[in-house]
């Protein structure tokens, strides 16, 4: 009889979920890891702040006997003409601007992806009518258009957040319609209408998933931007009221004592350019992670 061939047992190849697969691309980029890292240290120092400190007390009190002292071990950013220590205010102020940046993007994503999505889907009058709304509001630059928001409603927070809200609802109205609109050709789309699956079921179910990577990408960069846009509603006097602290405002405060104290407007500038910064950096990781092409 012949010797029966043995076989060794094929080893199993185990595949990466989609997750996984994005999450090992991005942490190859050195400069979004970076990123992610810093975001994460702002993150947890706002989430922290009330923790070590006290609002009234070590943010917004006055002590008018240690106004404009220099950094030191008592005051490590130093404190500003009303005695106020900067590092408190610095602390918290990265509370406010990452609350207004997560929901200004969270209400844009949510309306705009709505009105992306009912655009691109049905297309025909429904999508030309929302599309020149959408223009109408792209056709003025979104700093003038918040600021004549603010301007009309008054400063304040909550009208920070809407006019903010308002200024990037057409980026994501645009970049889902174009990815719903070459989507909604598929076969699984189709698929999905031979089965009499409901129009807002096969968006949310089959459209939506495949369209989030764009959406992420945009969010992540909507966000640095929503950020710088309030620090600069606020150093014009249009954002987020004193005593509140913002890093815009901070640096508004600080002009007339910028010659001789220079470390009021230096500290707060550096934390916007840092939170920007890694946001930007995250946004081209996932945009590098989240790109087909780069499966290989």
């Amino acid at each position: 009889m012949a010797e029966k061939e043995i076989k060794a047992p094929k080893a199993k190849v185990k595949k990466r979920s989609q997750l996984k697969s994005i999450w090992f691309r991005f942490r190859k980029n050195k400069l979004a890891m970076f990123g992610l890292i810093l975001f994460l240290a702002l993150v947890i120092m706002a989430v922290s702040a009330s923790v070590f400190l006290d609002y009234d007390t070590d943010v917004i009190g006055q002590h008018m006997k240690e106004r404009l002292q220099f950094p030191s071990s008592a005051h490590w950013f130093g404190t500003d003409q009303y005695g106020r220590d900067v590092f408190a205010r610095i602390i918290w102020g990265s509370r406010i601007s990452l609350v207004v940046g997560l929901f200004t993007v969270g209400i844009a994503m949510t309306v705009g992806g709505a009105i992306g999505a009912v655009s691109g889907y049905y297309g025909g009058k429904a999508d030309m009518i929302l599309m020149r709304i959408m223009d109408v509001f792209l056709a003025l630059p979104g700093t003038i258009l918040a600021v004549a928001i603010v301007g009309a409603l008054g400063p304040g927070l909550v009208n920070v957040l809407l006019a903010m809200s308002i200024c990037r609802i057409p980026q994501f109205a645009r970049i889902v319609r174009s990815s719903v609109i070459s989507l909604r050709g598929q076969e699984f789309v189709e698929a999905a209408k031979a089965c009499g699956t409901s129009d807002f079921r096969i968006i949310m179910r089959h459209i939506m998933p495949n369209a989030i990577g764009p959406l992420v990408v945009q969010a992540t960069l909507n966000m640095a931007t929503t950020i710088l846009g309030v620090a600069g509603l606020s150093f014009i006097g249009l954002g987020i009221e004193a005593p509140m602290p913002e890093w815009g405002s901070m640096l508004s405060e600080a002009r007339e004592q910028m010659r001789y104290y220079p470390y009021l407007m230096v500290i707060p500038g550096i934390f916007i350019m840092l939170a920007v910064l890694s946001l930007n950096l995250i946004g081209d990781g996932l945009r590098d992670a989240l790109d087909p092409r780069m499966k290989n």
